[in-house]
């Protein structure tokens, strides 16, 4: 679909409408926060539950040069089934012992190693496949999760890989590491990693590596952090145009919009006296003779039971708040009296041009992070991606 926006059609019980226009923006407004680095558009999690196929493509169109993701698998598909160029970079990094190596070899991707046995299994895969392993060493800088440690293991395994990049089984394309707090502003972990990368980097090309890319930003050390661009930005969540927290500042701020708009037909407006219970637990209890709409998306669907009575959702052009307990698949809001038509749709989360709340205000009802609201999103919502070409 390309035109801007697609009318609303209730028979759809809700959707999430992605904007691949505005993300094409965000990706080049985040280029033009790294000028002299390469952007890896990050996809994970099916492009943070945006649809990783037709966002990957969005984002290479928009010039990002390499593509992101956590699980070898993600990877994988995307190579055989987006229709992107062949020489296009793909990463992974999230692997566990058994992984599929040889496939990763076979498809070209770039493949993420943080200790000698990622290493081993890798270089056995490349023997098995006839082609050297595309690798990229990660430094465990403080994070303390993936990555391998400073000092001997450090050492060892830059050694162990300059000695099968010897024997023509890898080649070291990158070295790398994620930061703990960059969307701390200030926050001393910061600084530490950053001279824990340079040394560890500087260590590892000492000793004869010479990587393709050198990385560590993420999305708050892309839009904050110009000292820690150095080779490849990898932004995540900016690029679907929500901040990565509020301290650092809004969409707006950088310039980027939200991509997700999340909605749902109202399935029953109806009128209720005073006094009426609504939904499990008759947590809310109606003030007074009122109508309620039910909302047919629930928690199954990836909105958070923890907004039960908080969260937000514009109907006929007025913010309305859960009434009682999220449930599977439905909730309640109280429209005061107003009786919009069943069918009518009720906005959960948006940009916010039309008054509609923000993925970050449904982040502070449910007391989590805007991340968690849009990946939740579950697959028996539709998406509905709009303005697929310039």
């Amino acid at each position: 679909m390309s035109e801007t926006s697609v009318r609303w059609d209730a028979a759809l019980r809700g959707r999430a409408e992605i904007d691949l226009a505005a993300l094409r923006a965000n990706v080049r407004a985040l280029r033009e926060r790294a000028p002299g680095a390469a952007l890896m558009a990050v996809v994970k999690a099916d492009a943070y539950g945006h649809g990783a196929i037709p966002c990957a493509r969005a984002a290479v169109a928009a010039g990002a040069t390499w593509l992101g993701t956590a699980t070898p698998q993600e990877a994988l598909a995307l190579r055989e089934q987006a229709g992107l160029p062949d020489d296009l970079r793909i990463m992974c990094w999230l692997w566990t012992p058994g992984g599929p190596w040889r496939e990763a070899v076979e498809a070209r991707l770039d493949v993420s190693v943080s200790g000698m046995w990622a290493l081993k299994e890798v270089t056995a895969a490349a023997r098995r496949a006839g082609r050297p392993a595309r690798v990229q060493l990660k430094a465990d800088t403080g994070l303390g999760r993936a990555g391998c440690q400073p000092g001997g293991d450090w050492e060892e395994l830059v050694r162990e890989a300059l000695r099968a990049e010897a024997e023509g089984l890898i080649r070291v394309t990158g070295l790398w590491s994620h930061f703990a707090c960059a969307d701390e502003p200030g926050h001393p972990s910061i600084a530490a990693q950053l001279t824990r990368f340079r040394e560890m980097t500087a260590y590892a090309e000492r000793q004869g590596v010479t990587p393709e890319v050198r990385h560590i930003a993420n999305s708050p050390a892309t839009l904050t952090l110009p000292e820690a661009h150095f080779d490849l930005v990898r932004p995540g969540i900016a690029m679907y145009g929500i901040s990565p927290s509020p301290e650092i500042g809004t969409p707006a701020d950088f310039g980027l919009r939200p991509v997700m708009t999340l909605s749902a037909a109202l399935a029953l407006v109806k009128q209720v006296p005073g006094g009426h219970g609504v939904s499990y637990g008759h947590h809310y209890t109606t003030a007074g003779e009122t109508t309620l709409g039910l909302v047919p998306l629930g928690y199954a669907d990836g909105v958070p039971r923890h907004a039960s009575s908080t969260g937000p959702v514009l109907v006929d052009g007025k913010w309305r708040t859960i009434a009682g307990r999220v449930a599977m698949d439905q909730f309640v809001v109280d429209l005061g009296g107003d009786r919009p038509e069943s069918g009518a749709e009720a906005v959960l989360f948006g940009p916010g041009d039309r008054g509609e709340p923000t993925a970050e205000d449904w982040a502070q009802a449910a007391g989590t992070i805007a991340y968690e609201i849009v990946t939740r999103i579950g697959a028996r919502v539709p998406r509905v991606h709009v303005n697929e070409h310039e």
